[in-house]
Formats: structure tokens, C-alpha cells, sequence
């Protein structure tokens, strides 16, 4: 039985964020981790730093943009 619960997502969307890229996804997008929550960050390499806006937060990862500093 499917069950709406409360996000477990320690981000919300609209929210900014200083993360580094730690791996990259099979799509090529950078994957950054806050609390352990994936977050996947386009146009990204492995060891960049770069400020984010959270855009969309599902039940085990989120997606993000990279914002001007």
C-alpha cells in the first residue's frame, strides 16, 4: 500500500546550498551529497565547489542548479 509520508529530505526546493561535486551520475550530471541525500547538479566536474539552488526534491534525491556567486 502506497503511503504519502512526510520528506525525509534534508532540503527543501528553493533552497541555496555550497556543495562539491564528489561523482558524476551516468547522465553526466555532477552528484553532490547533503546529510548523505543525493543531489544532482548539472554541468559539473568531480571537485568543484559551487553554490546551488535546490529546483526539485523527490523521496531520495534532489536536483539542483548551480547560481552565480
Amino acid at each position: 500500500m502506497y503511503r504519502d509520508t512526510e520528506s525525509t529530505a534534508p532540503v527543501e526546493a528553493g533552497e541555496t546550498h555550497e556543495v562539491t561535486i564528489e561523482d558524476i551520475a551516468r547522465e553526466g550530471d555532477g552528484i553532490a551529497r547533503i546529510n548523505g541525500f543525493v543531489i544532482f547538479v548539472p554541468d559539473t566536474q568531480v571537485g568543484d565547489t559551487e553554490n546551488i539552488k535546490i529546483s526539485k526534491v523527490l523521496r531520495k534525491f534532489a536536483f539542483a542548479e548551480k547560481v552565480a556567486q
